[in-house]
């Protein structure tokens, strides 16, 4: 028994009448993951046997669809190709291995009986499309050690994931329970849903591990995801012919108490700021003004019990708040110096730099700025003038006669060059009258 593709002429503007039966699959909707195929022509064939599919009917497979035809409990032909197909009970399986390739004949081979009840003929159908809007949620909080709060919290998750049928014949025989017509998601999710939450957990945890903070898990969904899909494809795809296709976490929250430690952390932090903390003081001060004079036994009898607090408590806010204003003033000092410090260093430099140059060593030891030694009172020494000439071996000398070969000084030139190009040797220009520079 198997199926052959039938020609699209034959049947074109209604079935001819040669065809017994045409059969379709039963309505799919968006979560139905297999249905029964059902008569949409002749159904009231009077000569057909329950549980037969008749010799020479057509099948009519739709996109995203994979038809099954079954007879005993053994499923004899598939296809995975849209069109029509004519059941033939003398041809061998045809096997339309459409999208899937060869691989689809290797599950054939292994998987040949769907566990139906023998001496039926039936025709399924496996939805190919993405099931989505598979909902989940975290039935208990998962636990999140925080290495930033140093605390054990708990969170919940909620969102939804999708899957795709990847292999239908391995579905079809380990996910499809025995004897089933229509199957939704819904209705075998159960331990689905229970491994997906495992590996959420997994995930959250090698976060925490991973010293991810809790308040960034929010923004982890993509990632969590993607995770998750990792892992748990492997697993489905090889026992049950389907895998995570996307995964959308709506919402991460924090259980009561985290919460409540998260916000006391987070108001400590604040308060350790001095700005925030006396703004905290004066508004509590403010607060009290009002609340006095609002008192309903008079204004006067609430300020004179505030003033008796304030007797009581106002040494420790005036310590408090003096403390806060020193703070302030020692954190305006360090950020003044932080951002002056590359700045001030250069003037600070230049001057010590200008100093140097400018100052001069007495015969005291001691180096001064001025005319004369702060020490000692030594004039400053007049500087020295520059006759220094270097003879031809290269000794430089001061005198007359080189000190290391004997040889003359040489005689300076007094010649100039103008500018307008003459060369003289008196004090103006012999040429243009120009005097010498």
């Amino acid at each position: 028994m198997g199926i052959i593709k039938a020609a699209f002429d034959a049947i074109r503007g209604g079935f001819a009448d040669q065809w017994l039966e045409v059969i379709e699959a039963d309505d799919m909707g968006d979560q139905t993951v297999f249905t029964e195929g059902v008569l949409i022509r002749n159904k009231g064939n009077q000569k057909r046997t329950d549980y037969t599919v008749t010799n020479g009917s057509v099948i009519h497979v739709y996109d995203n669809q994979f038809m099954m035809l079954v007879d005993g409990g053994k499923i004899v032909d598939y296809t995975a190709e849209p069109g029509y197909y004519k059941v033939d009970n003398s041809s061998l399986p045809s096997l339309f291995n459409g999208q899937f390739g060869d691989s689809l004949k290797e599950s054939f081979n292994r998987i040949k009986y769907g566990g139906q009840t023998p001496t039926k003929q039936k025709v399924f159908f496996v939805n190919l499309q993405e099931i989505k809007g598979i909902k989940f949620g975290t039935r208990n909080p998962i636990n999140y050690f925080d290495m930033f709060y140093n605390a054990e919290l708990f969170l919940r998750a909620h969102g939804t994931y999708s899957i795709k049928i990847t292999d239908p014949l391995k579905f079809y025989a380990e996910a499809i329970p025995r004897n089933a017509e229509k199957v939704d998601i819904t209705d075998i999710n159960e331990q689905y849903l229970s491994e997906f939450l495992e590996a959420l957990q997994s995930a959250i945890n090698q976060m925490s591990a991973d010293g991810t903070r809790i308040s960034f898990v929010t923004s982890k969904g993509r990632e969590l995801g993607k995770y998750m899909a990792d892992i748990l494809d492997e697993e489905w795809n090889q026992l049950r012919g389907m895998e995570i296709q996307a995964v959308g976490i709506a919402s991460i929250s924090y259980d009561d108490n985290s919460q409540k430690l998260i916000n006391m952390r987070n108001e400590g932090a604040m308060l350790s700021d001095p700005t925030i903390r006396e703004g905290y003081m004066q508004g509590h001060v403010a607060r009290g003004l009002e609340a006095a004079g609002s008192n309903a036994n008079g204004s006067m009898a609430g300020f004179m019990g505030m003033g008796m607090g304030m007797n009581f408590a106002g040494n420790a806010m005036g310590a408090a708040s003096q403390a806060n204003m020193q703070q302030m003033q020692n954190q305006q000092q360090m950020n003044a110096q932080m951002a002056g410090g590359a700045a001030g260093a250069a003037p600070q430099q230049t001057q010590q730099h200008t100093a140097a140059e400018n100052g001069w060593t007495c015969e005291c030891g001691v180096v001064n700025t001025g005319k004369f030694c702060t020490e000692c009172g030594k004039p400053k020494p007049a500087p020295a003038a520059d006759n220094s000439w270097t003879c031809e071996c290269g000794v430089v000398n001061t005198g007359k006669f080189c000190t290391e070969c004997g040889k003359p000084r040489p005689v300076m030139s007094t010649k100039w060059t103008c500018e307008c190009g003459a060369e003289n040797e008196g004090k103006f220009c012999t040429e243009c009258g120009k005097p010498r520079p």
